[in-house]
């Protein structure tokens, strides 16, 4: 086995394209999920708890080759610099977000089944969570392929606005039932659908923190209503 400095360098670079690779797999799994609610079909749901599958195995491989590099630094007594030991374990801090994605997208299209029974119009805000928390996740696919820790910021502040727009759903859903004008399971479904939406920000959010230590060194803290880096001692943030 090649244990040379570059060598190091090579495995880390490979790691990180197997988890672009990732990024791109979810995000595909995470637009299947919701044409499954949207076009109530059962079919594309099952399809979808098949891509999660696919996710597993890659989330298992990745945790296991970061896993074997750091092992075999140690026993080579590698000089692994403080930037790649960060590579590693942000690595496979980012692959764990990634797979409990997939899994909030894989609860989002189980869902469809009930949804089948309602035939009540989707809201035009529900549509907009669904599209905005798409958007956000191709945000920090990007920002994680290009080591990027300004667009990682600006997927932090997105996560607000999903929030409030599941506020604005739920409390929509709850005028109209009670003006008679929305079924209560449909109303559950939706909010249910939202707070999933809510829990995948939340991960993406997790992902740019990963992505602005990776490359600034920097910690971010989530204060009311904002986020506040924290530099890195002789570090701007």
């Amino acid at each position: 086995m090649n244990t040379s400095p570059q060598a190091f360098t090579d495995r880390i670079a490979g790691l990180k394209t197997d988890l672009v690779g990732q990024g791109r797999r979810v995000q595909a799994l995470l637009e299947a999920a919701f044409e499954a609610v949207f076009t109530r079909d059962p079919e594309q749901a099952r399809r979808v708890s098949g891509m999660d599958d696919d996710v597993d195995k890659v989330d298992v491989q990745l945790e296991q080759s970061a896993v074997q590099l750091l092992t075999d630094a140690t026993r080579e007594s590698a000089q692994l610099s403080e930037h790649q030991l960060r590579a590693v374990l942000t690595i496979v801090k980012i692959n764990n977000e990634l797979e409990r994605i997939a899994d909030a997208a894989v609860d989002v299209s189980e869902l469809v089944e009930p949804l089948q029974r309602l035939s009540a119009p989707f809201p035009d805000t529900f549509r907009v969570i669904a599209n905005s928390v798409i958007g956000i996740l191709r945000d920090v696919n990007s920002a994680v392929m290009r080591d990027d820790p300004v667009m990682a910021k600006v997927v932090l502040q997105s996560q607000h606005a999903v929030a409030a727009f599941k506020d604005a759903i739920v409390r929509a859903a709850e005028e109209k039932i009670a003006a008679g004008q929305m079924g209560v399971d449909f109303a559950f479904a939706l909010h249910e659908i939202a707070g999933q939406c809510v829990l995948i920000a939340d991960h993406c959010t997790n992902i740019s923190e990963q992505v602005i230590y990776l490359t600034t060194g920097s910690i971010v803290r989530h204060m009311p209503a904002q986020w506040v880096v924290v530099p890195k001692p002789g570090r701007p943030g």
